[in-house]
């Protein structure tokens, strides 16, 4: 079939309009572009992220509809950080010729999955042929109240630092999916879940407008995304390793490995939790208003002068400095 036709097939004849209450879509897929109404009085906030085969994903450890849902979820997730609502998203394709339909078909199931969980109107995009490998890409715009966009710059000393939820979940099952046996099973169902379909947290990022004061989403590894803070806000981030909260799945795979769990959760990724930070007058508040937007969250540190970087205060009363971790293009 010719490109056209690929596309009525993945599109399945939406528009960007069906279901999408609220989003103001004024033209959506089927004319040179989209035309979408803003709400008055907020800002937009966009965001483009690629998912390239092999290199940001790999097919043996993910399925296709997998790709589609993480290929939204994190840009979903940049959303999040910002405090913004997701609301528009324009997706781009590239395939090998003669890539099976029905692959690109699933791949665009799990767009469409994770767009419909998270009220996105998908509202265009574009189709190409690639050399050898698929690839991903989605432009994704949400809106927040102007003046109101949380940044990484806004951290101060005597804050405290939280995340969203427990973290180093979907690097345990990545980890878990490069080395299994071919036929193996999967008894690490939890962990390969988070790996595959992450859950972003924009109901967290709004319910943290007015009180969190700086906020990242944790894609590269909750020290790399604490680094970032702390950078950014000229600010010395002490996380408290006894308080970094260990979801029980993890736990196990870490004795299973053989590895330190903080290993998975300081240098792993793509959790799509946020980590922030907030006045301290300001925590219980916080807390209570991230358990209503169904997150699990935890106080994991406090923020000190310094030089900026990250430090990792060990249970034995030991603190070593953090580097940055996790995967970065070009390195």
């Amino acid at each position: 079939m010719d490109e056209f036709a690929l596309i009525r097939r993945l599109t399945g004849g939406r528009t960007g309009k069906e279901g999408a209450v609220g989003r103001s879509v004024v033209v959506g897929i089927g004319d040179d572009a989209a035309v979408v109404e803003p709400t008055p009085g907020r800002q937009m906030v966009l965001t483009c992220d690629s998912m390239v085969e092999i290199v940001d994903f790999l097919p043996w450890t993910m399925d296709d509809a997998s790709i589609g849902w993480k290929a939204m979820a994190q840009n979903v997730s940049d959303l999040a950080a910002m405090g913004a609502e997701p609301r528009y998203a324009l997706c781009a394709l590239a395939a090998p010729k003669g890539f099976p339909a029905e692959r690109l078909e699933a791949l665009y199931a799990g767009l469409y999955a994770c767009a419909d969980a998270y009220g996105v109107a998908i509202v265009g995009g574009d189709m190409s042929t690639s050399p050898e490998r698929v690839s991903v890409t989605v432009t994704a715009i949400g809106e927040v109240e102007a003046g109101r966009a949380l940044l990484r710059s806004g951290a101060r000393p005597g804050d405290v630092v939280f995340v969203t939820g427990p973290l180093g979940l979907s690097a345990a099952g990545l980890d878990w999916l490069l080395r299994r046996e071919a036929g193996g099973g999967e008894p690490w169902a939890p962990l390969i879940a988070a790996h595959r379909r992450p859950r972003p947290r924009p109901a967290a990022g709004r319910a943290l407008l007015g009180l969190a004061t700086s906020l990242n989403d944790v894609s590269d590894g909750l020290a790399g995304e604490a680094r970032e803070i702390a950078e950014a806000s000229g600010v010395r981030l002490v996380l408290d390793g006894a308080a970094i909260p260990v979801d029980a799945a993890l736990a196990a795979y870490a004795a299973f490995a053989g590895r330190d769990a903080l290993e998975f959760i300081l240098g792993g990724g793509e959790d799509y939790e946020l980590v922030g930070t907030a006045p301290a007058a300001k925590a219980d508040e916080l807390l209570a208003a991230l358990r209503a937007a169904g997150a699990s969250p935890a106080l994991v540190g406090v923020v000190a002068a310094g030089e900026p970087g990250v430090d990792l205060a060990r249970p034995d009363g030991t603190t070593e400095p953090l580097e940055r971790r996790g995967y970065t293009h070009f390195e």
